[in-house]
């Protein structure tokens, strides 16, 4: 259970150290991140946006699977009830993410809760979670998760505008797409370190592939919730 809290009197250079690190622990992430940014904003720019309305809709939104995710459905011109849904529902694994850290959020002012829970996303939560476990006494968390998380922010906001500027110089024979699954396969593995964990990233991929010929993204959604399922029947009746 984390239950650290970072304290105002915290020294300021241990702060800027912790910064620094969060910054070096997520820098081979941003080789995946970079390349997913231009995905989204050539998918932006096919979409017919406007960068300023790119720039927007990177900046509120900030989560790449459920903006490619919405951007595509509403290509194919689908419900846009469809496409907010779709990207709640990709999104509803923050909730999760929310919740693991709340406790550590607890103490701090809201204007830092506020700020965390924006900057709030995958590889963020994922390399805070695993240093603050590593070292239970590492009291400038919250430093370290703003160095991973502010690095993200400008790699994501600066690709996702490049793509939309050159997204259609860039050729078709440079597989950019590659670099979604394997951003959350890099993600992905390190997690699963549990049967119940295990279960769940097995029956996820299994229905999402399934369902992958179903219309708007529904393989997607199916694969999300039955992964969450099976992880938890797992969990609650403790298979061995």
């Amino acid at each position: 259970m984390l239950h650290l809290m970072e304290e105002p009197t915290e020294p300021r250079s241990d702060r800027a150290a912790a910064f620094r690190e969060g910054l070096v622990a997520v820098s081979p992430l941003l080789v995946g991140v970079a390349p997913f940014g231009l995905v989204a904003g050539a998918a932006v720019a096919e979409a017919g946006l406007h960068l300023q309305e790119a720039i927007g809709f990177s900046t509120v939104i900030f989560a790449g699977a459920s903006q490619l995710a919405a951007l595509d459905l509403l290509g194919q011109d689908a419900p846009v009830a469809v496409a907010v849904l779709t990207a709640l529902v990709i999104n509803s694994r923050m909730l999760m993410y929310a919740a693991s850290m709340a406790p550590l959020f607890a103490g701090l002012p809201k204007r830092q809760r506020d700020l965390g829970a924006y900057l709030l996303v995958d590889q963020a939560y994922a390399l805070t979670v695993s240093r603050v476990a590593k070292e239970p006494t590492f009291r400038p968390w919250f430093s370290y998760y703003l160095g991973t998380a502010a690095a993200l922010w400008v790699t994501w906001q600066t690709t996702t505008i490049l793509g939309v500027l050159v997204g259609d110089a860039v050729p078709d024979s440079v597989p950019l797409e590659f670099a979604v699954p394997v951003t959350f396969l890099a993600l992905l593995a390190p997690s699963v370190t549990d049967r119940p964990a295990l279960t769940a990233a097995a029956v996820a991929a299994a229905v999402a592939t399934l369902g992958a010929p179903l219309p708007a993204n529904l393989g997607m959604i199916l694969g999300s919730l039955a992964g969450i399922g099976a992880g938890f029947v797992h969990s609650m009746r403790r298979f061995p």
